[in-house]
């Protein structure tokens, strides 16, 4: 056995939150929070490990990025056929947490995702890098394959393929937008009296904002 009991950390980076003062628009705390973790200049601020679970409950968690968001939700892009594809398919409700262990913050967002439209999804991948998108279509994400080696040349043959001309929307790639029912803003406190403010959506589309205990 591994010990590790002893270590542990004093967080004491930020100061109380009181609950009087957050915005009453989890948005717009996201956005904040999210601002001081851009200019923090962390690794990979828009980083976040996303929660699925299929019908029959099996859960899987990974990373993966936020490229855009607004009141109407936090948008991710994968491929369609990939496992976290599937367990959508079968189960719409997700979790995502984007744990910034150096600001001594998480946050935490559930709810239903939807697909983009193929035109919001071809925006985004238009913008992308040449290589990345072609490694979108190189891709069957989630399947096994027999090397990198094979991967390599499948990339050499699609760049010769798509040579003098952009490189087109795969049918099976696109985005998925979170729609948040629920927020938790989590702060570390020293001796382990963390903050914890709660928003929840209601029924009317305004917000109720809660402590809740560390």
């Amino acid at each position: 056995m591994t010990d590790i009991s002893n270590m542990r950390k004093q967080f004491e980076r930020n100061p109380e939150i009181h609950l009087n003062e957050v915005p009453d628009n989890p948005h717009t705390l996201f956005d904040e929070w999210f601002a001081v973790a851009r200019n923090e200049q962390i690794v990979e601020p828009n980083g976040f490990v996303l929660a699925t679970s299929n019908g029959e409950g099996r859960l899987r968690t990974r990373t993966v990025l936020l490229k855009y968001f607004d009141e109407t939700g936090y948008v991710f892009f994968t491929n369609y056929g990939s496992q976290k594809a599937k367990d959508i398919a079968e189960n719409k409700m997700v979790s995502a947490c984007f744990p910034w262990y150096t600001l001594e913050r998480q946050i935490m967002i559930d709810g239903p995702v939807e697909r983009v439209s193929t035109k919001e999804s071809l925006k985004y991948f238009s913008s992308r890098p040449r290589g990345s998108q072609i490694g979108a279509w190189v891709s069957e994400q989630s399947s096994v394959v027999s090397s990198r080696a094979m991967l390599m040349n499948k990339v050499k043959q699609l760049s010769k393929s798509f040579m003098n001309k952009d490189v087109p929307l795969p049918e099976f790639w696109g985005g998925y937008r979170i729609m948040p029912k629920r927020f938790e803003f989590w702060q570390g406190q020293p001796s382990r009296l963390h903050d914890r403010i709660e928003y929840l959506l209601q029924e009317d589309g305004t917000w109720i904002k809660q402590r809740l205990a560390p």
